[in-house]
């Protein structure tokens, strides 16, 4: 329902900028900014890890520990875009990443970093850093 684009291979120090919107042909595209979006991230072998999200407003932005001071989240509600855009990255940071969105809100429950409570998800894109 949703579709992410961005990734690719590129090597320890390299920025990347991925981008979360609706799939064509499938999420209804006048329903997209009414979500939150989260970014989680899963490595081989590892389970998946919250990355960060955005309110539906875009107003709001929550990062995990370790995506903070490399990793910035931006949205834009004209184009229908949620971006992640990664910074100073490691191979560490090698996985595959997806958006996902849920309507719930992201405060007060706590729960914004739990994958279970996100209703839609894309395909997820690959991103690979090399040493």
């Amino acid at each position: 329902q949703l579709t992410e684009s961005g990734g690719g291979v590129v090597q320890r120090g390299d920025s990347l900028r991925l981008s979360c919107g609706p799939s064509k042909g499938g999420f209804n595209e006048g329903l997209f900014n009414d979500y939150n979006i989260a970014w989680f991230r899963q490595a081989p072998g590892k389970v998946r890890d919250f990355v960060g999200a955005a309110s539906w407003f875009g107003g709001s932005i929550y990062y995990a520990d370790s995506a903070k001071g490399r990793f910035t989240i931006a949205r834009l509600l004209g184009t229908k875009t949620v971006y992640l855009q990664m910074n100073n990255l490691e191979p560490e940071d090698t996985a595959v990443y997806y958006c996902a969105g849920r309507k719930s809100s992201l405060t007060g429950s706590g729960d914004r970093d739990n994958e279970f409570t996100y209703e839609t998800w894309g395909q997820g894109t690959q991103v690979t850093v090399s040493s």
